[in-house]
């Protein structure tokens, strides 16, 4: 593993589905539903006292299976009202986690996904204006080891972040 906490090709290490259990998938899909629920109210609706599902929440935390807590805002309330995949194609000979961490770098780009297919990486790109859009384009591609790009601009958001909590259920 490296200093980033990474295993190499730019993937996190990551814990093993072992490690959690049916009370455990529980706890975290109630948490992807309310993140701010207290541990009381964890327990009632796990059937655990508080102090267990603290304890719990404690493991996963130190395990490395809940990584954070954060905000859900609206983009377009901050005014965030464009939104962008851009599919990345590297040179052929780009260190691809160099490239990765590159666009990292750039408060634009919200996620990066390393995908099959005709690109290396999709990000998706959050920006204000179709100028701003253009200018983080701009940018993408001078990136060293970017050869080309490919944009598809999202017209509506029909869900997004929704919490996928189907594994709660499927290993009881």
């Amino acid at each position: 593993m490296t200093q980033s906490g990474h295993r190499g090709h730019g993937r996190p290490e990551r814990p093993t589905l072992l490690s959690v259990d049916a009370v455990d998938r529980k706890i975290i899909a109630a948490l992807r539903v309310n993140g701010r629920a207290s541990y009381a109210e964890l327990g009632r609706q796990i059937g655990l006292s508080a102090s267990a599902v603290h304890e719990r929440v404690g493991k996963l935390e130190a395990n490395s299976v809940i990584t954070g807590y954060h905000a859900v805002v609206d983009p377009y309330a901050i005014g965030l009202g464009v939104t962008a995949l851009v599919g990345i194609h590297p040179a052929e000979t780009a260190d691809e986690d160099k490239v990765a961490d590159s666009l990292g770098k750039l408060p634009e780009v919200e996620s990066c996904y390393a995908v099959a297919g005709e690109e290396a990486f999709v990000v998706k790109v959050r920006v204000s204006t179709v100028d701003e859009l253009e200018r983080t384009l701009g940018r993408l591609r001078r990136i060293d080891g970017v050869s080309r790009t490919r944009t598809t601009v999202v017209l509506s958001t029909r869900f997004e972040g929704r919490p996928n909590t189907s594994y709660a259920a499927e290993q009881e």
